[in-house]
């Protein structure tokens, strides 16, 4: 069966109204897996108290408070006291920033630039263009040293994100991801795909 939630317009699993549901509707099909998934959040503390925190965070100022803010009050909900930061040479600004305010919110911050041991790109068989490559793996790999509780990417580029998330211990989350054209504001790109952003996204159409 495939999968198609992406097209559904019924959300019928938004609503509990499953009679109403689509005929490939995974909520309404795989109840006995979904049911074991269930037991997943119930029998592991910690995904228990990461359900549990994150719905606080949600219905806590719902709509009312920006992401900068839930992340801190996510983390103070699961106690955190650690944090790491993984971010971008070009949001050193924003990096300071944010650190800043988790700083006054009491946490520990360790944060690490994605330029960190300034390796030549030539290292991974790529052109020299004299600027050292990102090292996300590095940035996971020190974090995972200073024993951070949680870890947070700030605008890392596609697929070094990737590599962060496989190399982390920690848990982690997402501040803002890269988007050189659009202010680091990707969905933007969705809400123009008929207009401004066509032929960025289509370029031979």
């Amino acid at each position: 069966m495939e999968y198609t939630c992406a097209y559904c317009q019924k959300h019928a699993c938004h609503k509990n109204e499953m009679d109403n549901a689509p005929i490939n509707c995974p909520t309404k099909n795989e109840k006995e897996e979904l049911d074991e998934i269930l037991e997943k959040y119930k029998n592991d503390d910690e995904n228990l108290k990461i359900a549990r925190a994150s719905a606080e965070v949600v219905i806590d100022g719902y709509g009312a408070k920006p992401r900068v803010k839930e992340i801190v009050d996510f983390c103070k909900a699961m106690e955190y006291k650690k944090l790491g930061l993984a971010f971008c040479v070009g949001l050193s600004k924003e990096a300071m920033t944010f650190a800043k305010i988790l700083k006054d919110y009491e946490f520990d911050v360790e944060s690490v630039i994605c330029k960190l041991g300034s390796v030549n790109r030539s290292e991974l068989g790529i052109e020299d263009v004299g600027v050292p490559m990102c090292n996300p793996i590095a940035q996971a790999e020190f974090l995972n040293e200073k024993k951070t509780d949680f870890n947070i990417i700030l605008g890392l580029c596609v697929g070094h994100d990737t590599l962060f998330f496989k190399y982390s211990e920690a848990p982690v989350t997402v501040l803002a991801v890269k988007d050189r054209a659009l202010a680091h504001n990707p969905v933007a790109a969705l809400y123009q795909v008929d207009g401004y952003c066509k032929r960025k996204i289509y370029p031979k159409k």
